[in-house]
This record gives structure tokens, sequence and C-alpha cells, in this order.
């Protein structure tokens, strides 16, 4: 079985408030859909973070993993080596080291393949992941992001 996990972030202020959104889908059909938010974060914390949920919702290492994104942040993060590169560096002068980290056990478990997508083209499960980050960014007494640095 294969499951895609197609992910988006949102931040208005960038700082600002944020939020994220999250689809799953099965190959045996089964859909899922995940959003949240916080009064101060990036964008690039929640395309992160998206990441970091959709695969927290994994309950099987035998099923292949794609992930999709919009986020040229994240997938060239991966699919270039560039986070391998930071780890033996110790993330100095990165931004969102404890959400790398967070997203480091994740992607040795599940080995999931990432694909980027144009955001903001007619891309149905991208355009549903934005309008999920998007409201959950507006939600009314949002969290603070504790990670946020800035």
């Amino acid at each position: 079985m294969k499951v895609t996990i197609y992910t988006d972030g949102a931040a208005s202020g960038n700082p600002g408030p944020g939020g994220y959104g999250v689809v799953l889908e099965s190959s045996a059909g089964h859909r899922k859909e995940l959003s949240g938010g916080f009064k101060r974060t990036t964008n690039n914390r929640m395309e992160l973070l998206a990441v970091i949920k959709g695969l927290q919702e994994l309950k099987s290492t035998e099923h292949r993993v794609e992930v999709v994104s919009d986020s040229k942040y994240v997938v060239d993060a991966i699919n270039k080596g560039w986070l391998r590169s930071w780890v033996k560096k110790g993330f100095k002068d990165k931004k969102n080291p404890d959400l790398w980290r967070k997203l480091l056990p994740l992607l040795d478990k599940y080995h999931p393949v990432f694909t980027w997508v144009k955001g903001h083209n007619n891309h149905p499960q991208n355009e549903r992941c934005d309008a999920l980050a998007v409201e959950a960014s507006k939600a009314p007494n949002l969290p603070s992001d504790l990670g946020y640095q800035g």
C-alpha cells in the first residue's frame, strides 16, 4: 500500500499568525485531514511542521510513503542532501533546528520520497492543504510556537 502525504504551511506577516495543513491519502482509499495554528511563527516552520505531523500519523513502516509539498525549503533540503550536511555541522547558522531534529527520526523510520509541486497551481490536495493552513492560522486563541526564535 502507498500513503501520500500532502502538506502546506502558511504565515501572515512571517513572522505572524501561521498554520499548517495536511491531507493523507492511502491507495486503499483512506483519507485524513490535519491542521493546527500558532499566533507567532513563520511559513517555513509551518511547512516543516506539516511534514512532521503527517509522518507522525503513520501507523506502519510497511507502506511506501510519498510527501508532496510546495516548499522548496523542505523538499530541496531532503532531496539535495542539505539536511544531512546540516546535521554534520550541528545546524550551525541554520534556522528551525528543533523541527529538523524532530523530522530526522521520522525520515529514518518511514523513508519517504519527497515530491515538489508548484503552489497555488490548482493542485486539488495542495489547495486543500493551503486552505486548512490559512484557516488554522486564523483560529481564535492560538498557542505560541514555542520553538520560534525571532
